[in-house]
């Protein structure tokens, strides 16, 4: 998305779950976090950039840092405005840390289920994806619903100072673009089932702000 809203030119390399602690050693990548006990964990994405020294490119895994990064080296179109960077950090970790919990548990064995062989049984031995049915899927929903009510509720307060569907009110930013990546992950992995519900949610809030960066989503 940032790539793309940038016009920054680029090449998008496929890694499967499986080979991803692998080739992210092999090319030299810093470890995304660790466990309580030390150990290195890799996660993509992960940005290789060549641009400013090709004998030693800038090598950076974690979309936070990569996001800063980007915004230093490329300032055009710029998606921190002035001022606005530790507001977005804490709305973005609000995200990761308790927004889209509950959506795991529904959208982790979907995307698991959409996955090639290999990568699937990255996350579950086959056969063993627990798929959530009946009572539990709905009360799943109910609570991923309550989260997307309250984040609604909260945005509100831009439409006297915007058009309300965006975070900061005008213009797209990080904040948008790391919602909107929780929303096409929503639609690509569960278009019929999930999807559905949540493009219709709030006024259709969700699908109005997908739209904002729909063209930017593209792979190229």
């Amino acid at each position: 998305l940032i790539l793309n809203y940038k016009n920054l030119s680029y090449k998008t390399t496929w890694v499967e779950f499986p080979d991803i602690e692998r080739t992210m050693r092999s090319i030299g990548a810093p470890a995304a976090s660790r466990t309580s006990d030390g150990r290195a964990v890799y996660t993509l994405p992960v940005i290789v950039d060549p641009t400013i020294n090709p004998h030693k490119p800038t090598i950076l895994s974690n979309p936070s840092v990569i996001s800063e990064y980007l915004e230093i080296t490329y300032p055009a179109r710029p998606l921190f405005p002035e001022g606005s960077k530790a507001l977005q950090t804490m709305f973005v970790h609000y995200l990761h840390e308790v927004f889209s919990r509950p959506l795991l548990q529904i959208m982790v064995p979907l995307s698991a289920s959409r996955l090639p062989e290999r990568s699937a049984n990255h996350f579950f031995p086959p056969g063993q994806r627990p798929l959530l049915t009946g009572p539990q899927r709905e009360q799943a929903l109910t609570t991923v619903r309550d989260n997307f009510s309250f984040l609604s509720s909260v945005l509100d307060k831009n439409n006297d100072d915007g058009d309300g569907v965006v975070v900061s009110g005008y213009e797209l930013t990080y904040a948008d673009m790391a919602l909107c990546s929780i929303l096409i992950w929503i639609e690509r992995v569960s278009p019929h089932e999930i999807w559905p519900h949540v493009r219709s949610w709030n006024h259709g809030r969700w699908l109005r702000l997908l739209e904002r960066c729909r063209k930017y989503m593209d792979v190229l």
